[in-house]
């Protein structure tokens, strides 16, 4: 969230949509200050491409990079689109309580205890920095973190950290709701991949894919 909000601030513009933006997680944060710095990589017609560095006194923590592109004439050909999910809005409160309490409101579409695909709406509800409104694209930045759990949680719960995320989009969201369907794991020898899709009340919106590696010690204990 904080290196979508930083890109967005200091390399975006009304005409360049981010069509990608790159997160690596090297380690959780310490309970300290935390500074963004954002660098300009590429700036051409049609392409603007930036690195963003996130650290705190005792080192780097994490790293980005976004691209931007100009927005431009749509084709007329069909294109092979992905369809629509079959999930209204959420017409009830989120459901509360439980071994884990999410910094969001959650809905889940999907009994996580049962094989298959996991589908959730969810909706941040919490400023990221000051009192600042977010921008869709920061709320689908900050959604798409929840890609790695939803991807690689077994009927067991979840036993992998994510490493990064890859977060695409066709569009920025409309609204405050964020649908992430699960659309595939694959994962052998403790290192895994999964994929999501990307949803609005309108449609689909983009992809995120993410990689993770095993955490022993949360299926060792069981």
């Amino acid at each position: 969230g904080l290196a979508a909000m930083a890109v967005e601030q200091e390399h975006g513009e009304p005409d360049l949509r981010f069509a990608r933006l790159t997160v690596d997680l090297f380690r959780n944060s310490p309970l300290l200050p935390v500074t963004v710095e954002t660098a300009l990589v590429r700036d051409g017609r049609r392409i603007r491409v930036a690195d963003v560095t996130i650290r705190t006194d005792q080192g780097v923590i994490g790293r980005a990079s976004a691209v931007l592109l100009r927005k431009g004439e749509q084709p007329d050909g069909e294109l092979n689109d992905t369809p629509a999910w079959d999930e209204p809005p959420p017409s009830e409160p989120p459901v509360t309580g439980g071994a884990w309490e999410p910094p969001f409101e959650l809905w889940r579409l999907t009994d996580w205890n049962q094989p298959g695909p996991n589908r959730v709406w969810l909706r941040e509800t919490h400023p990221l920095v000051d009192d600042e409104p977010l921008t869709p694209f920061t709320r689908v930045a900050l959604a798409a973190d929840f890609a790695s759990p939803l991807s690689n949680a077994d009927t067991g719960g979840l036993h992998f950290i994510n490493a990064d995320y890859t977060l695409t989009l066709g569009r920025v969201p409309e609204g405050e709701l964020i649908g992430v369907e699960a659309t595939g794991h694959l994962s052998h020898g403790g290192v895994a991949t999964g994929q999501c899709t990307l949803h609005d009340a309108a449609g689909p919106i983009g992809f995120c894919l993410v990689t993770a590696v095993a955490n022993p010690a949360t299926f060792r204990s069981r």
